[in-house]
């Protein structure tokens, strides 16, 4: 076996053929040709390797929305020999067999962590409205007991995610994250954002992406899951610990209709000497439903908003507000953002303009969701989060419908154009842009 000592991130680079494949060295580790495939493996850090595949014959080059890291400059070394090449580090040994570019991890002490199942991914090819592209899929073989958990949040009732099969794609109670974290102290992060297919059987464990021209995955090694979560945040970014108010009680209900009803229910639990941290303020605060998410207090039910929010504050109580991620056709943002081609053209809730329930849909409500894809649609989301509500003494945002909200779902509203393609290319990824939009812009302030 043929082993060189290197350090990440160095532009030296050394071609080797074996058994008909060729690999080359890489910053951060090697480059393979399998025909027809082309495969990467690159330390992110000692403990995390990053693994993309694509056709020989397809240039991509996929644009994470999720991770943010940069690889580090780490020690490594590169073996060959019988068929295999091996990138190892101080924690992580990642095997790759030339012949047929199945992958396999190990960890510092040997023993293998997880295998890709044999010849067991591939690309087919997809329309993605109207523009040629491709779907993939990765299998890999688990322990028959081992136990896995994650990939979001889920409705079936299981905390081991054995024997599922789940439709990744964003619901109001279904919140899908496609990573999934072993007992057996290691973790592994899909990184694609389109709807994606996960399976577990018997026989193997598979995601399959409705659009993806590159496998991109990640391979974290933690030795428990305390230090897989610790290698997922230095790969997609350190969430602030929240205020101590924040982890008090919080009063709410769905929903208060004036400003009397909500102070007086702040002013009664002083009254009866209950702690109370904070209260939420819930929908329609705005008006009507084409007023729908104006960020203002258009409703006469609620005189004097900052007055309201400074006799909260001055009973040493916080106030959370809701905001949605769409727009009745009668507020000043629809109409900034129309004006861009950043409303995304599917129903969303609200249905109906009435009231009355159930819905009336032939008063349809015309509320669309907006491009949170568009930096210039966040921008303008920002401007009157800001101007309306922040100005006004609000303490948080309870930012609702973030997944967005989809009725009446036809899979052909998944071809509607976004500013970064079709939804359906970066379908999953809609609550990380929109509420990412709010979260950036707040800290500039």
């Amino acid at each position: 076996m043929k082993i060189l000592t290197k350090t990440a991130a160095v532009g030296w680079a050394f071609t080797l053929f074996a058994l008909g494949a060729q690999f080359q060295e890489i910053p951060g580790g090697i480059k393979a040709e399998v025909d027809p495939y082309l495969i990467e493996l690159k330390f992110y850090t000692p403990s995390t390797v990053r693994v993309t595949k694509r056709l020989q014959t397809h240039s991509f080059t996929n644009q994470s929305l999720s991770v943010i890291a940069n690889p580090q400059q780490i020690q490594y070394k590169i073996g060959s020999g019988n068929g295999l090449v091996t990138l190892e580090s101080t924690n992580l040994k990642v095997m790759l067999e030339l012949t047929t570019g199945r992958i396999s991890f190990a960890g510092p002490d040997g023993i293998v962590l997880l295998v890709e199942k044999e010849r067991g991914f591939g690309f087919t090819n997809f329309n993605d409205a109207g523009v040629p592209s491709l779907s993939a899929w990765q299998s890999f073989i688990l322990g028959k007991e081992e136990a896995i958990f994650g990939l979001g949040q889920q409705q079936h009732g299981k905390l081991v995610q054995r024997g599922v099969k789940l439709r990744m794609i964003q619901g109001n109670t279904d919140d899908y994250v496609p990573i999934f974290v072993s007992e057996k102290g290691y973790g592994v992060i899909w990184d694609n954002s389109s709807p994606t297919l996960f399976t577990d059987t018997q026989e193997e464990t598979t995601f399959r992406s409705e659009v993806c021209e590159s496998i991109d995955y990640y391979f974290v090694f933690g030795k428990n899951v305390d230090g897989v979560i610790a290698g997922i945040r230095e790969l997609t970014g350190r969430a602030p610990m929240l205020p101590v108010w924040a982890f008090g009680y919080w009063q709410c209900k769905e929903r208060y209709k004036s400003r009397s009803e909500i102070v007086g229910v702040v002013r009664r639990y002083r009254e009866l000497g209950v702690p109370l941290d904070g209260v939420i303020l819930d929908w329609r605060y705005w008006g009507n439903n084409y007023l729908w998410n104006a960020m203002e207090f258009l409703d006469p039910e609620f005189p004097d908003p900052a007055g309201m929010i400074r006799e909260i504050h001055g009973m040493n109580c916080k106030i959370m507000i809701s905001i949605w991620n769409s727009f009745g056709p009668m507020t000043k943002q629809y109409r900034e953002l129309k004006e861009i081609g950043a409303l995304l053209d599917f129903i969303t809730w609200p249905e109906s303009g009435c009231d009355l329930w159930p819905p009336r849909l032939d008063y349809p409500s015309g509320v669309r969701v907006y491009d949170a894809y568009n930096p210039t649609a966040r921008d303008i989301y920002w401007k009157y989060l800001k101007n309306g509500l922040l100005t006004l003494g609000i303490d948080g945002w309870w930012i609702d419908s973030s997944e967005p909200d989809h009725l009446q779902f036809k899979d052909s509203d998944l071809d509607v154009r976004t500013y970064l393609g079709s939804f359906r290319r970066v379908r999953n990824a809609y609550p990380l842009m929109t509420v990412g939009g709010v979260y950036t812009h707040q800290r500039q302030e």
